[in-house]
C-alpha cells in the first residue's frame, strides 16, 4: 500500500497550535491521505480528529505519544487503539494530573529566575487537556522575556536545573507499551536520536521493547541524519519491526521550522490500520 502519510502530529489537546479539526483540514490541503494525531500523554483530541477526518475524506488514526521515565526524550507512539475506559485512558489521566501539578512548579521556578508570568494566561493559551512547556514558552516570547520558543527552552525550560527541580509523573516504558497494547493498539519508538544513546545501547533497548510488544520504529523524521536513518532501518530488519514516519508537527507558532510531512510510505500499512 502506498499512501501519503504523517504519523506524528500534535494539536491543542496537548501543545500544538491547531485544534484537531483544524489540523485535519490542514492535512487534507497538504495532500495527505493518512494522518495520525499523536498528542503528548493524552487521547483527548482523538474523537474530534476522527470525526473531522470522516467529514474531510481523510483517514485519521487515533494516536498518542507517551513519555517514558527512564531517559530524557524517551517517547512511545501508540496507534489505532480502542476508545473508552481502557488502561491507556487511565494512564493518560495520570499524565494529565501530573502535568497539572507541574504547572505551579514551573511558575515558581520562573519567578525565581526573574520571570513573572500569569498562570491564567498560560492556561488560556493552552485551552486543552494538557498544559505543557511550549505554552509557557509562547507566553515568555509574548512578554519579551525571550525572542523565540527555542530560546525559552534553552534559557529556562530545558536546562539541567529545570529538569532536576521541576518534575512530573512519567510511566516506565514497559507500562507505556503494555497500556497501548492492552487497548488493542500498535506501538512505535519515536525519534530515537533524541535519547542520545550509543548505537549498542539503542540496539539493546529496541530488543527489550520488542519483548514487551514494540511493533515499529519511527524511521522517517525531518531531523535525522542519513546515518541515523540507516541505523533505524537496520534495527527494524534485525528485530523484524515495521517502519513509521512523521513530522512531529506542532504548528508554525510552536515549531516554526517543522512543516507537515507528506511521506509516500510505500509499505504494508495493514498492521497499523
Amino acid at each position: 500500500m502506498s499512501a501519503r502519510c504523517d504519523l506524528h502530529t500534535h494539536t491543542t489537546a496537548s501543545d500544538g497550535q491547531y485544534t484537531p479539526g483544524e489540523l485535519v483540514k490542514k492535512a487534507k490541503g497538504h495532500g495527505l491521505s493518512i494522518l495520525a494525531v499523536t498528542d503528548h500523554d493524552t487521547i483527548a483530541g482523538g474523537s474530534e480528529a476522527m470525526a473531522a477526518g470522516k467529514a474531510q475524506g481523510l483517514r485519521v488514526i487515533r494516536g498518542v505519544e507517551l513519555s517514558a521515565k527512564e531517559r530524557k526524550n524517551f517517547h512511545i507512539l501508540g496507534y489505532n487503539f480502542q476508545d473508552g475506559d481502557t488502561e491507556l485512558a487511565r494512564l493518560c489521566e495520570k499524565f494529565r494530573a501530573g502535568r497539572d501539578e507541574r504547572k505551579y512548579k514551573i511558575v515558581d521556578f520562573l519567578r525565581e529566575k526573574g520571570v513573572d508570568i500569569d498562570l491564567a494566561e498560560v492556561e488560556e493559551l493552552a485551552g486543552g487537556d494538557v498544559i505543557a512547556r511550549p505554552h509557557f514558552a509562547q507566553v515568555l516570547v509574548r512578554h519579551g522575556y525571550t525572542a523565540t520558543n527555542r530560546e525559552a527552552f534553552d534559557r529556562y525550560l530545558d536546562t539541567e536545573e529545570f529538569r532536576r527541580r521541576v518534575k512530573r509523573f512519567k510511566a516506565d516504558a514497559r507500562t507505556c507499551v503494555e497500556a497501548i497494547k492492552s487497548a488493542g493498539g500498535s506501538v512505535s519508538l519515536a525519534h530515537p536520536y533524541q535519547m542520545g544513546l550509543p548505537d549498542g545501547e539503542l540496539d539493546a533497548l529496541v530488543g527489550q521493547l520488542k519483548d514487551w510488544g514494540l511493533d515499529a520504529i519511527e524511521c522517517y523524521y525531518p531531523r535525522y541524519t542519513p546515518e541515523q536513518q540507516e541505523l533505524y532501518l537496520h534495527l527494524t530488519e534485525k528485530y523484524r519491526l515495521h517502519r513509521t514516519g512523521g513530522s512531529d508537527f506542532h504548528g508554525e507558532m510552536v515549531k516554526p521550522d517543522i512543516e507537515l510531512a507528506a511521506l509516500d510510505l510505500d509499505l504494508d500499512l495493514d498492521w497499523l490500520l
